[in-house]
């Protein structure tokens, strides 16, 4: 297949709202996406963030979040 065939098919279309999972009792916060869950374990392992880190993180939160 061919983009063209793929965007007829919509497999290329623009992203939706983030993913929303319901945690009650586990979060403190109101909403913790799931790159700042990835950022908060590799720190407390000792690896440090770069900027790849960063974009990783802001993709993430934008696809899917835990709520309260």
């Amino acid at each position: 297949m061919n983009t063209q065939e793929h965007q007829k098919e919509g497999k290329h279309s623009q992203p939706g709202p983030a993913h929303r999972v319901r945690l009650p009792g586990f979060l403190v916060e109101g909403e913790t996406g799931l790159g700042d869950v990835i950022k908060h374990a590799t720190y407390a392992i000792g690896i440090k963030p770069c900027s790849g880190c960063q974009k990783r993180a802001a993709a993430l939160n934008k696809w899917m979040a835990f709520t309260r």
